[in-house]
């Protein structure tokens, strides 16, 4: 197990008909004047929207609207949101949906509080400062609700990038299981997705000796394996619902990530498939990863054939561990496919032609001038078009 730091610092709000006590925690986080950040849609109709506003003026709180946040976020309203922030001299962003508004508030939250343009930080440069965030989540996906971490859209090339720093840990996240309930069987599953990679981008591991974080994550996929079946036979399972939604965050607050080096090659191959043709996130990752750990499995197939034992239930083949490796991932497809997840680029919309714009992107776009992605095997230009021609 190697060093490291861990500084996990959100309140989390957990349960039904949390989200009326939005106001009373925007005033213990010394929020005074706040900007409310949502997508539109569901968030409306439901009248979720209108119940945290009227927690907000119960508690006395100033507060200001910017809708409008898409799946897969854009750079533009980012600007919008800074330029908000800075007239109306807000202290502190509520973000009331899912990973994409919750991502988008946190690249506002940096940008307004930074002399220079918000798009350096999703180039490299660490977030120092931010204003502080509350989250009121409404899927159970990207695990932004507990992280350090955002993912914006650049409109300029449509160049899909992330960014880190502990200043942009969530103050505190309300997290009610019902406010999932109503989500289409898609989404839902998109969601499972995006959990199920979060913690399988950090079980490919070059690091020796982490049993600890091993049989976390192995007990976090176990979950995923039991409750996903569940909750797509029943959407308004609310135990389902609210097991899948804390191994969310758990998944991604990198608690089963301390000690080990991250993999993070299909999130940053799939990024290009929902930057250029606007998929759901979870969608192409369930097209990539099993491409991208077939291309890897060779690096250490022990790691795949150990995986595949402990949580996909397959027998050990001593003398051909090769085997067990591949059907771990066939097990991981079947299940991906078993909730309705796309399973090649067809039915992403996504193009043979456009592979190798695709690659050279993913290598060499803004943000990444190494040439190489991945942190299990550094993969190279021609690897990267490998690993997408397997998703054909």
């Amino acid at each position: 197990m190697e060093n490291f730091n861990f500084y996990s610092p959100t309140f989390f709000a957990f349960g039904k008909g949390r989200e009326k006590d939005c106001g009373e925690l925007v005033k213990r986080f010394g929020g005074s004047r706040v900007l409310v950040h949502f997508g539109g849609g569901s968030v409306v109709r439901s009248g979720l929207l209108d119940r945290v506003k009227n927690s907000l003026r119960e508690s006395g709180i100033f507060f200001c609207e910017l809708g409008g946040v898409m799946p897969n976020p854009r750079s533009g309203l980012v600007y919008e949101g800074i330029r908000l922030c800075r007239e109306e001299k807000i202290d502190f962003i509520l973000a009331v949906g899912g990973g994409s508004t919750i991502d988008s508030a946190k690249a506002i939250a940096a940008g307004a509080v930074y002399d220079g343009d918000f798009w350096d930080f999703y180039q490299g440069k660490y977030i120092e400062e931010a204003l502080p965030v509350g989250t009121v989540l409404t899927i159970a996906a990207a695990g932004s609700e507990g992280s350090p971490d955002s993912v914006i859209t650049n409109e300029d090339g449509m160049i899909k990038r992330g960014a880190s720093g502990d200043a942009i840990r969530p103050r505190f996240s309300v997290l009610n299981p019902e406010l999932t309930e109503t989500l289409p069987a898609y989404q839902t599953a998109c969601g499972i997705t995006d959990i199920v990679a979060h913690l399988y981008e950090r079980y490919l591991t070059n690091s020796k000796d982490v049993e600890v974080t091993d049989r976390l994550i192995e007990s976090l996929l176990l979950t995923m394996k039991t409750e996903a079946p569940k909750v797509m036979e029943n959407l308004q399972d609310y135990e389902a619902r609210a097991n899948i939604m804390w191994a969310g965050m758990v998944a991604h607050n990198n608690i089963v990530g301390v000690g080990r080096s991250q993999d993070w090659t299909s999130h940053q191959i799939e990024h290009e498939l929902s930057a250029q043709y606007d998929c759901a996130h979870g969608a192409g990752l369930a097209v990539t990863m099993p491409a991208v750990f077939l291309y890897n499995m060779k690096h250490d197939v022990m790691r795949f054939a150990q995986i595949a034992v402990r949580v996909w239930g397959c027998q050990m083949d001593f003398a051909h561990p090769e085997r067990t490796a591949k059907e771990g991932i066939e097990a991981l497809r079947s299940f991906l496919i078993s909730i309705g997840m796309p399973k090649n680029f067809e039915e992403l919309g996504a193009r043979e032609e456009d592979i190798e714009k695709l690659a050279y992107t993913c290598c060499y776009g803004k943000g990444n001038e190494g040439g190489a992605v991945g942190g299990f095997v550094p993969l190279q230009q021609q690897d990267v078009e490998a690993i997408y021609r397997m998703m054909l």
